[in-house]
């Protein structure tokens, strides 16, 4: 793993984690331990409205931690409920965080190779609907990590189950003399999530 990745891996505890987020965070951990003892594939498929921020930065960070607690058959996805494109400060954001992105296309809905490891396989990521081709279609835990998406998608199909993991949206500082500041935030606080659910598994 990238050295800057880990050096912020270290700095999580369970301490900075709130006892009512570990109750919101446990069934998915029940969900990803229960598919591991079955010895079946680990597919996550994170969940928000356009596909642009939260959805993405979950779906790397879990992806991250999937190896770094060497969990193995964990494939981590993301969509919307509309595509629209991964937005650019998110790029920067987990650049900044430690990550090595590549962009592959440049179009208005651009597709980006992101690596935490020199010699894993890339996450690919791009803006997409949740049922899109390139998602697992089922057999998968629909994470939903905003309330639109939740509300506005009462049903998941495929899905076998469904984990409402909701986080504040960073784009509301967007044009903001915090906006570097809180999506760095906002990303660190789905990574140190991400950490103690695999932390978790056994």
């Amino acid at each position: 793993m990238y050295k800057y990745i880990s050096k912020n891996i270290e700095q999580f505890c369970v301490q900075n984690i709130s006892a009512e987020r570990i109750e919101v965070l446990q069934p998915l951990v029940n969900y990803i331990q229960k598919k591991k003892e079955a010895n079946e594939s680990i597919r996550l498929n994170f969940i928000c409205t356009h596909n642009s921020r939260r959805s993405h930065l979950s779906q790397i960070w879990a992806q991250t931690m999937a190896f770094h607690f060497s969990i193995q058959n964990v494939f981590s996805y993301s969509g919307g409920t509309e595509a629209t494109a991964m937005f650019p400060k998110v790029t920067e954001t987990l650049t900044n965080q430690g990550f090595q992105i590549q962009k592959l296309s440049d179009t208005e809905n651009p597709v980006y190779a992101v690596k935490f490891s020199q010699n894993e396989n890339p996450i690919i990521c791009f803006s997409k609907t949740y049922n899109n081709d390139f998602n697992p279609k089922s057999n998968f835990g629909a994470i939903m990590t905003c309330n639109n998406a939740d509300e506005g998608c009462p049903i998941v199909f495929g899905a076998e189950e469904r984990f409402p993991i909701k986080y504040d949206d960073p784009k509301a500082f967007d044009g903001t003399d915090l906006q570097s500041e809180k999506y760095a935030e906002r990303s660190l606080e789905i990574a140190q999530e991400m950490w103690w659910v695999f932390s978790q598994i056994k």
